[in-house]
Order: C-alpha cells, then sequence, then structure tokens
C-alpha cells in the first residue's frame, strides 16, 4: 500500500464538503487510514490565517502569498508526514482553488502563482482531484441558504463564473488527474458517483 492523496474542488456551493465523510467511510472500511484536512488552514498555523483570508479585505496577491504560506506549513506538517506513513490524505481544497480563485476570478498572474507551486509543492500534486460542478445560480442559491457567508462567498455572479471557467479549464488541462463529478443532481446520485470512483483508488 502507498499513500495517496485525493483532493476535492468546487466552488463555493458546490457541495464538495458533504461528500467527505463518505469518501472517509469507503476507505476506512478497505482498512486505510484516512487523514482529512482542509485549505486554508489544517495547522495551528493554517487556522489563524484562514481566519486572515476568509474575512479580511486584502490586494490579491497579500491574498495569494498567504494561501502558499499556509500551504507550506501543511504540507510540511500534515500531508507529506501522512504520504510517508502510506495513509491517504483528503483536503477540502488545495492549489486547483488557488489557481480559480485568486487567478481566474481575481486576476493574480497566472505566472506569479505557478512559480509559488514549484517553490512550496516541488514536486508535489494530488494523486486524484474530484471537482464538484454546479451552474453558478445553483451555487448562489444554495449559499443563499447556508450560514453567515465569508468574504468570497458574498461575491458576485460574475465572480462566481469566472471561478467556474478556471476550475474546468484546470480539469480540461490535467484530465488524468481530475473527475468532474456534475453536483447539480439529487445528493443520492452525487454520492453513488463519489463512492464509485473513490472504489477505484
Amino acid at each position: 500500500m502507498t499513500g495517496r492523496f485525493i483532493t476535492l474542488e468546487g466552488m463555493d456551493g458546490a457541495g464538495k464538503s458533504t461528500h467527505i465523510p463518505t469518501i472517509i467511510q469507503v476507505l476506512e472500511a478497505r482498512g486505510i487510514e484516512v487523514v482529512s484536512t482542509r485549505e486554508p488552514g489544517g495547522t495551528k498555523l493554517g487556522e489563524r490565517l484562514r481566519e486572515l483570508l476568509l474575512h479580511e479585505t486584502m490586494h490579491a496577491e497579500t491574498e495569494t502569498l498567504l494561501m502558499f504560506a499556509a500551504r507550506r506549513e501543511h504540507i510540511a506538517t500534515v500531508i507529506e508526514p501522512a504520504l510517508a506513513r502510506n495513509a491517504y490524505v483528503l483536503s477540502d481544497r488545495f492549489t486547483d482553488a488557488t489557481y480559480a480563485y485568486q487567478s481566474g476570478a481575481k486576476g493574480v498572474d497566472i505566472n506569479k502563482i505557478q512559480t509559488l507551486e514549484t517553490w512550496v509543492q516541488v514536486i508535489l500534486q494530488p494523486d486524484i482531484t474530484l471537482l464538484f460542478d454546479v451552474p453558478v445560480e445553483v451555487s448562489m442559491q444554495r449559499l443563499a441558504l447556508a450560514r453567515a457567508p465569508d468574504k468570497f462567498e458574498r461575491e458576485t455572479a460574475e465572480f462566481f463564473t469566472r471561478i467556474r471557467q478556471a476550475y474546468l479549464r484546470r480539469a480540461e488541462e490535467n484530465p488524468a488527474r481530475f473527475r468532474v463529478i456534475d453536483a447539480n443532481q439529487p445528493l443520492e446520485n452525487v454520492t453513488k458517483l463519489v463512492q464509485d470512483i473513490v472504489a477505484t483508488l
């Protein structure tokens, strides 16, 4: 057995976090140790940075740098040690989110993100990324019914459209890694899709 790195991506309201318990259950039933984590966050420092990133107004490049600072700590203290002991790491968001939110939606130069990615991750990439995709109007309807929104969740439909386009572009550019899931279906249908994908890992 070798460790695997699984990431969940999608714009706010896509429902990705709902399926984390299902994925954990499927993997643990096979005797696999699962480390479930999130970005930004995943460490004591990362969670403190998360509060700033989700609620403080800042320049988009500052936001990007803080995301990668939290990511470096996350990789060094959580992800790499777990993979080294052959655990499966399940992360709610990773670097694809930075490409979607900070570059796709906020216009940060993609070359700068690529440079930071190489510096912070070296060669680390997810083994598989589940991209939960829904139309923008569905995302916004779901967010309207959710808890108090953070600064990203309060953004406009145009902002979310750019995020969705960036995510789908990432999936098209990395077809071997991405599994795009139509999350605009009844929950039980999406759950079945997720179970079928995870069963093959």
